[in-house]
């Protein structure tokens, strides 16, 4: 698997940033919904990565620094081909690895509450993710959980 820098101007990984949205429109209310949109992944405080496998997408993860001590973890998602693979925990490692190339300390996220998203948050306590206050601008939500750790 490699894991690249990406501008989000190819076609695949933007469907996969759709596919993302979709998913979040099924299963979060508009209130509650906080994954960013292309645009949104291509800000100045944020670094998105896809992994790949020759011309195959397999998934794709964005840091977005919150502070120079803090950064936030953003639009993990992994290809529905791809799922059960062990991508997602391979772009969470690159991204805290990242983080801690960077100097930050911490490393935070936003994820559902839903049973839907019980993969992802089992992913981010097998990584050492504890269930946290809201951080940054978010605010106390029944659809929303919040994970951080120190690194």
């Amino acid at each position: 698997m490699q894991i690249r820098v990406d501008d989000l101007s190819g076609e695949k990984v933007r469907q996969l940033i759709m596919d993302h949205l979709k998913n979040m429109e099924l299963h979060s209310p508009p209130e509650s919904r906080h994954a960013l949109s292309v645009d949104g992944l291509r800000g100045p405080k944020i670094t998105f990565w896809s992994a790949w496998e020759e011309e195959e997408l397999l998934g794709c993860g964005a840091l977005k620094e919150l502070d120079r001590n803090h950064g936030e973890i953003k639009s993990m998602k992994t290809a529905t081909a791809h799922l059960r693979k062990g991508v997602s925990k391979t772009i969470l490692q690159h991204i805290i690895m990242v983080a801690q190339d960077r100097g930050y300390r911490r490393l935070s996220l936003e994820t559902g509450s839903m049973d839907a998203f019980m993969p992802a948050r089992k992913l981010y306590e097998s990584q050492g993710f504890q269930y946290c206050p809201p951080f940054s601008d978010y605010k106390k939500d029944p659809n929303s959980l919040f994970m951080t750790k120190e690194i």
